[in-house]
């Protein structure tokens, strides 16, 4: 039998004790500022301007060939994300990749990362946090610098 007491907490709504308040706070990232999550944002101003000097590039040298603007940014995200820990759009965005402990991606993590960035699903794809299935595949995060 229903009681009063199996409505009362139908009628408050669910629990949302476990919910964050912000992106990136189950992470430990701070709400805004360096080191806070990079939003929607600063990420599709980046991709966009990794991807145009990615078609200036396959443009200049492969004739606008479409598998290697492709090859290109692949090449250019690994690279760069492995050893610096951003990308061009990035660094204009003002933000970087780093694993969840905050050290670098790494050549390994960075690689794998491109793969699936490459394959666009994966990062559009996103959880709670806005991390994609790529960043969540190799344990990074992008966060403002």
């Amino acid at each position: 039998m229903v009681t009063r007491r199996d409505l009362g907490s139908w009628l408050e709504g669910p629990d949302t004790s476990h919910i964050s308040k912000y992106p990136g706070e189950r992470l430990g990232l701070p709400e805004t500022g360096p080191g806070s999550l990079g939003r929607a944002g600063r990420r599709i101003l980046a991709i966009c301007i990794d991807w145009g000097l990615c078609l200036l590039i396959s443009n200049a040298f492969f004739g606008g060939n479409s598998w290697a603007t492709l090859a290109v940014f692949f090449a250019e995200q690994a690279i760069l994300i492995g050893t610096l820990g951003y990308s061009v759009g990035h660094r204009v965005s003002n933000i970087h990749v780093i694993k969840l402990d905050g050290t670098r991606a790494g050549i390994p993590a960075a690689l794998v990362r491109a793969a699936l960035l490459c394959l666009v699903i994966p990062a559009v794809i996103v959880d709670a946090d806005h991390r994609g299935l790529h960043d969540k595949a190799m344990k990074t995060i992008l966060v403002r610098r």
